[in-house]
């Protein structure tokens, strides 16, 4: 196109945060952070409407010297597993905005700049090509993820803040000294292609991929280092936690698609039953878990633990199905529950209670609310016409071809999905109304209508025809698993 489209991708947001520190009105910050994330959603448009599905190689590449010492390079490329969360985090940044209009009264510009500066970081870690440079945007983005809970979040918002911020940074250490293993054994280059090439012996890589597990388990988060995400989400402002289910959790899997399976490939194979095991322990152990739940935004922050299992078992069943499934799911997982989390954002706007059992009678008082909420609820325990069945399909028929086991494991989460979400449904929507509910609630505005909008497209453009996202990402998931395939066949 001529243009560095994602260097304007990666950076409108932060050009963005700079021009807020300047205006004066709440109003005026609002307008420009929404203008600014709308622009950066249509640079996403047109960098989708550009992407040759028809190869793997990376698009869009920008590289120029940034530290010519080390080797260190500004390095930009996205391929077909990372356009679809390019895209994702700039949609996502949009609805944020449109959620927190009213919910964010205080330190209004504060939080716009802090949410701004969140997506560009966000958007560097799928773009970077230099493992350094993804370094610097994984870890940057521990700051305004930690304010967003620790200034705007509830009661509890500095405790979890901190167990937020702590988790991730023990994560984060183990994850830069795997990168300064792996930059001293793989020929002393940053570049993330290149150490991509190189065969690594297995004692190495055996240690890389549990430096990196531990790194990237955290940010899933997979069982048991999940136990900070009840707190962050519940904590967090519904734009954080939106941020969080949306974009934040597909980091750690991200990374197991961009560094483990095609750098540590014999790793990869060697221990993908392990893998597959943490994954059904996942699926399994956040069902039960939201099944208990009666706070609604726990039980959508559990259920996350379930459905980020079914992400990672069908990476780990390293075979087609299940890879295009797991990347399929974390896309979807991002506007599923992404929606419900500013559902349950909503709703508490509203009552100022998260607890299921003030609810009821939701139907009659707000009949679109609860049309929709519907819709998503049944995404989210992957009905058949919604985005998340046909990811869910595709993981349960590789994870079922890796390891029998651990497909059943997997169908017995899904079945305590349905026992979770439509329980939860049936309370919240059907069930008798509170006298605090009955007249006091208002339906969804213009405003939310159009935050939801986008997601509910999504929900069934996906689930009924999915051709056009699996087209995206069919060339480097194929190229992918005969990297996997051809070097991890010595173990």
């Amino acid at each position: 196109m001529g243009l560095p489209l994602l260097s304007l991708i990666v950076f409108t947001p932060v050009a963005g945060a700079a021009v807020l520190m300047f205006l004066r009105s709440d109003d005026a910050v609002r307008r420009t952070a929404l203008a600014v994330t709308i622009l950066d959603l249509a640079l996403c448009v047109a960098m989708l409407a550009s992407f040759d599905t028809t190869t793997h190689e990376m698009q869009f590449t920008e590289r120029r010297l940034w530290v010519p010492a080390l080797g260190i390079t500004y390095a930009l490329g996205i391929d077909g597993i990372s356009a679809l969360f390019v895209f994702l985090t700039a949609l996502l940044g949009s609805i944020c905005v449109l959620a927190s209009w009213v919910a964010i009264d205080r330190k209004v510009k504060a939080f716009m700049v802090s949410l701004l500066s969140m997506q560009a970081l966000m958007l560097g870690v799928f773009c970077a090509l230099d493992l350094f440079l993804f370094y610097v945007f994984w870890e940057a983005m521990l700051i305004p993820m930690y304010l967003i809970i620790g200034v705007w979040g509830g009661e509890g918002r500095v405790y979890a803040a901190f167990k937020f911020f702590l988790y991730t940074l023990a994560g984060s250490l183990l994850f830069l000294i795997g990168v300064i293993v792996l930059y001293f054994n793989g020929g002393e280059t940053f570049d993330i292609l290149a150490l991509t090439a190189q065969d690594l012996p297995f004692p190495v890589q055996s240690w890389l991929f549990f430096a990196f597990l531990i790194a990237f388990a955290v940010k899933v988060p997979m069982v048991p280092v999940h136990t900070w995400l009840p707190d962050a989400h519940v904590q967090a402002p519904t734009a954080g936690s939106i941020i969080l289910a949306g974009v934040l959790l597909k980091m750690g899997a991200y990374g197991f698609l961009r560094f483990s399976l095609p750098m540590l490939p014999e790793a990869s194979v060697y221990y993908s039953t392990l893998m597959l095991s943490l994954s059904a322990l996942a699926i399994v152990y956040g069902g039960l878990l939201a099944l208990a739940q009666d706070d609604l935004k726990k039980l959508v922050a559990y259920s996350s633990i379930s459905h980020m299992g079914f992400v990672t078992m069908g990476i780990f069943a390293l075979n087609l199905r299940g890879l295009q499934g797991g990347i399929l799911q974390m896309f979807n997982h991002g506007v599923t529950t992404g929606a419900l989390f500013l559902f349950v954002g909503l709703i508490y706007e509203r009552t100022h209670t998260r607890s299921i059992a003030e609810y009821g009678g939701l139907m009659k008082a707000a009949p679109v609310y609860t049309a929709f909420l519907a819709l998503f609820t049944l995404s989210s325990m992957a009905l058949p016409g919604t985005n998340s069945f046909i990811g869910e399909l595709l993981v349960l028929s590789g994870g079922f071809a890796a390891n029998l086991a651990v497909g059943a494991a997997a169908v017995l989460g899904a079945l305590l999905g349905a026992a979770y979400l439509l329980g939860m449904y049936r309370k919240v929507a059907l069930g008798p109304a509170s006298a605090g509910v009955r007249f006091k609630i208002r339906d969804v505005n213009a405003r939310e209508l159009a935050a939801t909008l986008p997601l509910a497209v999504f929900v069934l453009w996906v689930g009924l025809y999915p051709k056009p996202f699996l087209n995206i990402m069919d060339a480097s998931v194929e190229h992918l698993l005969v990297q996997v395939h051809a070097k991890g066949s010595g173990q």
